[in-house]
């Protein structure tokens, strides 16, 4: 004997060649799982500036510029709303 057992040989090449296999397969796992967070991510970060577009709008649209009222906004309607009926019955 050689002391060399070709089963052995064998056993260690299918062994490497399964762990190449499977680290081949985790790469290319990570690989797709990165591309997908990195998709998500740019796909929200679309989505806050779409928000933030949208918020701009609205208070352009509200006449965010204009003063505000010193109370708190529920009470800032209440008042607007006691305003209306007092002017409307003295009218």
């Amino acid at each position: 004997m050689d002391g060399h057992d070709p089963d052995a040989k064998q056993s260690t090449a299918d062994m490497t060649a399964f762990v190449q296999n499977l680290l081949q397969q985790m790469q290319s796992r990570f690989q797709t799982m990165s591309e997908s967070i990195v998709s998500k991510i740019d796909e929200m970060g679309n989505r806050i500036d779409e928000l933030e577009k949208s918020i701009n709008d609205l208070k352009t649209e509200m006449g965010a510029d204009a003063p505000t009222s010193p109370l708190p906004p529920s009470k800032a309607k209440q008042e607007e709303g006691k305003t209306e009926t007092l002017s409307g019955s003295s009218t």
